[in-house]
């Protein structure tokens, strides 16, 4: 049997739990350990269930430059290790510190170490060799030493664009987004009581196109004061006039194991309905990888096709960047190989069977 691909995440916060786990979940991966520089309540949580994580796995923890040593000790918390004995046990590198701070970890770590590296949506582009999809670029990451993944919701977006456009052919979508103000647990928000909307273009649309050079899109963004997920509604024209309909695009949703089709006489009435459900389902965290998209909001306006879809934002990420390490260490070289895999172990669309 073939070695496990050896792995570690910086920054063990929203983003970076739920990478850690995902690693977990792999069959053909191994998690080396996490790195963080303070005990966080995630860190104290995760002490007090004996650094055990996802499928029963040890985390051990290393501390990024800065970290004080004794604020671990004083609460038991075991440490490993630096962050430079980290990367120097991995292959790739998973980067979910705040935005700027893995470009500096790539120019003191992993350039140093030789180690590939993923990076979040809070980077830069210019980070990275390639601005990666799962499922819309997948073979321009094969191979490649540093790889960044698109946002949350450019990520579910692309899902469903990339979907229409490999059977119909798009070439244009118009988006709006619906974007909740914070996390969970956010405080630096405030508290509020209004709705602001971004300048036109959204970045969303933007990095759509980076992705998807070959579909003209444009959007807006509205920030509201909710915490659990976006909404995105999406109006997309296919080349040459053709008509797409309904029955057609719901065909393509209900068969991409990362699409969940819902619809509000079921009890899916918003974002809140299916992050209640995930939690019901006993996910961890309540997180939900696939996406939902509502039967009820696709309609036909003349040749176009219109659709609404929920991003949950703290997880949505997550497989794609599983798809980003099997790219990068050339664990499958297609789309279909790559994406096959992290569904199997991250048990994605198993509710479609």
């Amino acid at each position: 049997m073939a070695e496990k691909i050896r792995v570690g995440v910086a920054g063990y916060g929203t983003i970076g739990t739920r990478l850690a786990d995902g690693v977990a979940l792999q069959g053909d991966m191994e998690l080396v350990g996490i790195a963080d520089l303070a005990p966080t309540l995630s860190i104290r949580a995760l002490a007090e269930n004996g650094m055990i994580g996802a499928n029963g796995v040890k985390y051990n923890l290393y501390l990024v430059d800065g970290a004080d040593k004794s604020q671990f000790d004083a609460m038991g918390i075991p440490v490993a290790g630096t962050f430079a004995d980290l990367c120097k046990s991995v292959d790739i590198m998973l980067d979910s510190a705040p935005g700027g701070v893995g470009a500096k970890n790539k120019e003191n770590y992993y350039d140093k170490y030789g180690v590939k590296a993923i990076f979040q949506g809070g980077e830069k582009n210019s980070v990275a060799d390639v601005f990666f999809h799962g499922y819309a670029n997948f073979e321009k990451g094969v191979g490649q030493n540093y790889l960044k993944l698109t946002s949350c919701n450019t990520t579910g977006l692309i899902r469903t664009v990339d979907a229409l456009d490999r059977a119909f052919g798009i070439e244009k979508v118009a988006i709006t987004i619906i974007r909740r103000v914070a996390d969970p647990g956010d405080y630096h928000r405030g508290l509020t009581n209004a709705l602001q909307i971004d300048k036109a273009p959204s970045h969303q649309a933007v990095d759509l196109m980076t992705i998807m050079p070959h579909v003209n899109a444009t959007g807006i963004l509205v920030h509201t004061p909710v915490t659990h997920g976006h909404i995105i509604t999406v109006l997309a024209t296919a080349k040459n006039g053709k008509k797409i309909t309904k029955a057609e695009a719901l065909e393509v949703f209900q068969k991409h194991p990362r699409i969940r089709v819902v619809s509000i006489d079921e009890g899916f009435k918003g974002n809140a309905s299916l992050f209640k459900y995930a939690r019901d389902l006993g996910n961890r965290r309540g997180d939900m990888y696939e996406i939902g998209l509502w039967e009820d909001s696709i309609v036909e306006s003349g040749n176009d096709i219109m659709y609404a879809i929920n991003i949950p934002q703290e997880s949505v990420t997550i497989p794609e960047t599983m798809d980003a390490i099997r790219a990068s260490m050339k664990m499958q070289l297609t789309r279909e190989e790559g994406t096959a895999a992290t569904n199997k172990y991250l048990g994605i669309g198993k509710f479609k069977k």
